[in-house]
């Protein structure tokens, strides 16, 4: 019954972080940008959103729910204003891709994880429609609030399964990326970080418009 439910709960987390959004391209961008490490961090925040989410939706936590959805006009407010600063640094950013020689040291830099994992942490944390998504597939799923270990199990499946998502990801992108030649990278690098500052910034104006 346990992995029954873990098995759904990987399933639900995938499906949560698997849309393209900007999230996904601020993790494609600084993979390529600054190895898979960062990529991954920035991934690993979103999804340290999903498992709080999850947990506040499996837990009754009705209090933290009901404060977040509250405010859900000042956290979106935040969140776009924020997508819009990292759209146009994005947009704007001139630095090149690190060498094979020093991409390690840099993607294991401690103020660049740091950043990276919060960045993506705040950005999904302002968006607290997330946590009605999870309280309707909670109810779904027929996990009552009383049922612990069951909850439990189910968030640890989701943060696994968003995780998951993450890392094949960045993989995907680290393949590609060692697939091009020094030049070619640079060209693509000037290139992405116009359309995807572009597409990022666009998504703050959205989320600024909807709030």
């Amino acid at each position: 019954m346990l992995l029954l439910i873990l098995a759904k709960g990987l399933l639900m987390g995938l499906a949560i972080a698997a849309p393209v959004g900007p999230i996904a391209l601020l993790c494609i961008r600084r993979t390529l940008a600054s190895g898979r490490w960062v990529g991954l961090v920035s991934g690993l925040g979103a999804a340290t959103a999903d498992g709080f989410y999850g947990a506040v939706a499996a837990f009754g936590l009705s209090a933290i729910a009901d404060l977040l959805v509250a405010q859900s006009f000042y956290l979106r407010a935040i969140g776009g204003l924020f997508l819009c600063y990292l759209g146009l640094k994005t947009f704007f950013d001139r630095s090149t891709v690190y060498s094979a020689a020093d991409l390690q040291a840099a993607s294991q830099s401690g103020l660049t994880l740091v950043s990276a994992y919060t960045s993506t942490l705040a950005l999904t944390l302002t968006n607290p429609a997330t946590i009605l998504s999870f309280v309707a597939i909670f109810a779904g799923l027929g996990i009552t609030q009383t049922e612990r270990i069951a909850s439990v199990t189910l968030v640890f499946g989701v943060f696994t399964g968003s995780l998951l998502w993450w890392l094949v990801l960045t993989s995907g992108i680290v393949y590609l990326r060692g697939r091009l030649t020094a030049k070619k990278l640079a060209r693509f690098n000037q290139v992405s970080s116009k359309v995807f500052g572009g597409l990022i910034f666009a998504f703050g104006l959205v989320a600024l418009a909807l709030r």
